[in-house]
């Protein structure tokens, strides 16, 4: 899990081209899109991530309503991507 939670924060920090944050710096649990997050994500760079994402894990984010829940947090889309490769 932890190397899936590495690798979720390098797609990120790849897909949004951010040159200033280090993955270790981040917090798995720290919410992606509240005001002051590691990343300073907007609801524009979901679709960024949720592309590369998809691409890099091959698994699909099928609805809004279920990337919302997926986007909250690093520990919630690697809980996602681990789910969706085991099924």
């Amino acid at each position: 899990m932890q190397r899936i939670k590495r690798e979720v924060k390098e797609v990120i920090i790849d897909a949004l081209n951010i040159k200033k944050i280090n993955p270790d710096e981040i917090d798995d649990s720290a919410p992606l899109f509240a005001p002051g997050n590691a990343f300073g994500l907007d609801s524009v760079d979901a679709i960024d991530i949720i592309m590369r994402i998809q691409g890099h894990f091959n698994v699909r984010i099928g609805d809004q309503n279920l990337a919302r829940d997926v986007l909250e947090s690093v520990d919630t889309l690697a809980a996602f991507i681990v789910k969706e490769k085991s099924s």
